[in-house]
């Protein structure tokens, strides 16, 4: 994930480097350096500007997170931020220096928060101000990963699968007789539960009426049934009726 993170981060600063601080640096040689600085200063409470620290926030998630989690949530922060408040230029050049910050690129990160005129009250990107005297708050978890964050290798993540599994209550096997027609104008009934895949009944009707797998292909609601769709998943119940088309050329595959 954290490799993936410095990627981000690059392509990022590389958009950054060509609008955001382009801009400003811009404005700062046009008005000189000291007079830039003051006038950015002069709009921010305090007129108090730190310079970036490399600590992190720690935190604790309500959750154990995995890598996948907060990066999700990271990215819903990012994509509504801006609808808010502040501006977008200044919340991409945040988001940038976040990345570079969680890369341990700190002279990056202070220089896309110099380059955006980036006012840091605290040295930290928790709460800052562009130079118009917006101020921009980030939460924890898009600075630093939760305490209790799950690394998801993996044998990890097969393990995990194995323990969601294993707490899962075992589903109920509620059998019923389920009222297949065939193409040939039979009705046939075969015994099913909603938890029965389509594969399952597949053979069941092989076995029964003699009609190769290979030969049947099932429909519900003019849909065709794939091998792995469940009962449930196609929401089909005892009183309904599935259509079997049974293909008289078994050379062609039916899924």
């Amino acid at each position: 994930m954290w490799q993936a993170n410095c990627r981000r981060m690059h392509n990022l600063a590389d958009w950054i480097s060509g609008t955001v601080m382009g801009g400003c640096v811009g404005r700062s040689r046009m008005d000189g350096q000291g007079s830039a600085r003051g006038s950015t200063r002069s709009k921010k409470r305090g007129a108090r500007n730190e310079p970036l620290k490399k600590e992190r926030p720690k935190w604790k998630s309500e959750y154990p997170m995995t890598e996948g989690q907060l990066r999700s949530k990271r990215d819903e922060f990012w994509d509504t931020a801006p609808a808010f408040d502040g501006r977008k230029e200044i919340w991409d050049a945040l988001r940038a220096a976040a990345l570079a910050l969680e890369c341990n690129d700190l002279e990056l990160a202070q220089a896309i928060v110099d380059g955006a005129c980036i006012t840091l009250p605290h040295g930290s990107l928790t709460e800052s101000y562009d130079e118009l005297g917006n101020r921009y708050q980030l939460p924890a978890y898009t600075l630093a990963p939760p305490v209790n964050l799950i690394t998801e290798s993996s044998g990890e993540s097969k393990l995990s699968e194995s323990a969601q599994k294993q707490a899962q209550p075992p589903q109920c096997r509620e059998e019923f007789q389920l009222r297949v027609r065939l193409s040939t104008g039979k009705d046939v009934r075969l015994t099913a539960s909603l938890a029965d895949s389509i594969d399952v009944l597949k053979k069941q009707l092989e076995k029964q009426e003699d009609i190769k797998v290979i030969r049947q292909r099932w429909f519900f609601s003019g849909k065709l049934l794939t091998d792995k769709t469940r009962l449930q998943d196609a929401k089909i119940q005892k009183d309904y009726v599935v259509q079997v088309i049974v293909n008289v050329n078994p050379s062609v595959l039916p899924n």
